[in-house]
C-alpha cells in the first residue's frame, strides 16, 4: 500500500530535510538581516524611545501628519502646542522622524550685573538675581514662539530694561538704602512687561493646531517670575564714602541731642536736691530754740568740767546764764615787747583767755574743738559761752572728748613755786 507520509527511507521527515536544507541556503543572508535590524534598533533607540526625567515635560514635534499613539488621535505636522499631548514624567515612545524637547518645570535661578543711571546721574551697578518657573500647560506654546532661548531672548532683556527704569527713579542715596523697595518694583514692572510683549508674538496665522483662540493666554503666562533680589549695588567710591560721612553726622546730632536732654534732667534732678536741702535747713532751723541751746550748753559745760584737764568752772555768771570755764589761771604771765591783739598787757597777773588750758588765740588741732573766747575779749579776760559759740562747737565736743579716737589738748603744766 502507497504510503503518504513525506519522509525519507532514513526515517528523517521530508519538512525538516526542507528546513535545513533553507537554513543552508538563506543563512548567510538572514544573518546580515538580522545584523542589520539589530545595528539599525541600536541606532534609532535614543530616537525612539526617549525618557522625560523627573521635573521636566516634553513637546512633540512632528515631521509628518500621522497617526498618533499617544492620544489615538489624528494630529497635524509641526509642534504639538496642545496641553493634552505634552509629555509628562517617564518613558515614551515616539517616531524615530520626530522630536521631543525637554523643557525645566522647577524653580530656577539667574544672577546677572546691570548698569543703571540714578536720578541724579550717578552710575550704579546692581547685582540682581531673578527666580522664574514655566507653566505646564504653556510650555508648547512658548516653544513654538520663543524656543529653548526663551531666557536670553526675552527674560533677561527685560529684566535689564525694567531695573534701569526703576534704578533711574531713585538717587544714590534712595538706591543705596531702598533696597526692598527697588527689587519689588523691578518684579512687578517686569511681570507686567513681560506679559504683554509675549502677548504681541502669537501668529494665529501659523497655528496649524486646531482651536488656537486661546494661545495669546497661554503664552502670556508662560513665564512666571517669582522674585527679583538685589543682591548687591555698587556706587563710586567717593560717592558712598560722601554717604557713609552723612550718615556718621545724623548719628552725631542725635547724641548732641541725648547729652543735652540728660544734662537738662541732671539740671532739674539737682534743683530738686536743692529744694529738699533747704527745705530740711528751714524745718531744722525752725525746731532749735534758744532754750533748746541753753540745754546743749549745760550738757556740754558738764561734759568739759568731767574732763582731766585743769580748769575753773563758774557757775551762773556767764551770757544767758551759762557758766564760764578758767583755764590755766595759776601759769604766769607772758612778757612781750609791744602789746598786740590778744597778748597780756605788761604788769598784770592775768592769762591768755583759755579753755582747758589752750589759749583762745591758739588754732585748734584736728579734733579739738574751737576756741570759746570772743573777738571782742579783752587779754586777760575770761572766755565766755553765748549761743553762736555754743553752736560752732556743739558738733567738735563729742570726737574731742572721746579718748580713744578724738584729740584732746595737753595739760597745762603745774603753776611754779611761789617764792616767798
Amino acid at each position: 500500500m502507497a504510503s503518504y507520509y513525506l519522509g525519507s527511507t532514513d526515517g528523517v521527515p521530508q519538512n525538516a530535510r526542507a528546513f535545513r536544507r533553507f537554513i543552508r541556503r538563506h543563512f548567510p543572508s538572514l544573518t546580515i538581516m538580522l545584523l542589520a535590524v539589530m545595528l539599525v534598533g541600536t541606532f534609532l533607540f535614543p530616537f525612539i524611545v526617549i525618557t522625560v526625567p523627573s521635573g521636566q515635560v516634553g513637546v512633540l514635534w512632528k515631521r509628518f501628519n500621522s497617526y498618533d499613539l499617544y492620544c489615538w488621535c489624528f494630529v497635524g505636522r509641526g509642534t504639538i502646542v496642545d496641553p493634552r499631548e505634552l509629555r509628562d514624567e517617564g518613558l515614551h515612545v515616539i517616531w524615530p522622524w520626530d522630536k521631543l524637547f525637554l523643557y525645566n518645570l522647577r524653580l530656577q535661578s539667574r544672577t546677572q550685573t546691570y548698569n543703571a543711571i540714578s536720578k541724579d546721574g550717578v552710575s550704579v551697578n546692581a547685582q540682581i538675581n531673578m527666580r522664574y518657573q514655566l507653566l505646564h500647560n504653556y510650555v508648547g506654546v512658548l516653544h513654538k514662539f520663543i524656543g529653548p532661548n526663551y531666557l536670553y531672548s526675552v527674560v533677561d532683556p527685560e529684566i535689564g530694561s525694567r531695573a534701569r527704569e526703576v534704578i533711574s527713579q531713585y538717587t544714590a542715596q534712595e538706591v543705596y538704602t531702598s533696597r526692598e523697595q527697588i527689587q519689588e518694583k523691578i518684579r512687578q514692572e517686569a511681570q507686567k512687561s513681560l506679559a504683554s510683549h509675549l502677548n504681541s508674538l502669537v501668529q494665529p496665522e501659523a497655528m496649524e493646531q486646531p482651536d488656537p483662540k486661546h494661545y495669546n493666554d497661554f503664552l502670556q503666562n508662560s513665564i512666571q517670575i517669582l522674585d527679583t533680589l538685589v543682591l548687591s549695588i555698587e556706587l563710586p567710591p567717593p560717592i558712598v564714602a560722601a554717604i557713609n560721612r552723612q550718615t556718621q553726622q545724623f548719628y552725631e546730632i542725635q547724641e548732641f541731642k541725648y547729652r543735652v536732654e540728660r544734662e537738662a534732667q541732671e539740671s532739674t534732678r539737682k534743683q530738686i536736691e536743692a529744694n529738699g536741702i533747704a527745705a530740711f535747713q528751714r524745718t531744722v532751723s525752725q525746731g532749735i530754740s534758744d532754750s533748746y541751746l541753753r540745754w546743749r550748753g549745760i550738757e556740754a559745760t558738764l561734759a568739759l568740767a568731767q574732763s582731766p584737764n585743769s580748769k575753773i568752772v563758774v557757775i551762773g555768771s556767764g551770757k544767758d546764764g551759762l557758766p564760764i570755764i578758767l583755764g590755766n589761771v595759776d601759769s604766769p604771765p607772758v612778757t612781750q615787747p609791744k602789746p598786740e591783739t590778744g597778748a597780756s598787757v605788761p604788769g598784770k597777773s592775768s592769762a591768755i583767755p583759755s579753755v582747758g588750758g589752750v589759749p583762745a588765740d591758739a588754732k585748734p588741732a584736728t579734733g579739738e574743738p574751737p576756741a570759746l573766747a570772743g573777738k571782742d575779749d579783752q587779754p586777760g579776760s575770761n572766755a565766755q559761752f553765748d549761743l553762736s559759740r555754743l553752736k560752732a562747737i556743739l558738733p567738735s565736743i563729742p570726737e574731742w572728748l572721746n579718748p580713744t579716737t578724738g584729740s584732746r589738748p595737753a595739760e597745762s603744766p603745774p603753776p611754779p613755786p611761789r617764792q616767798q
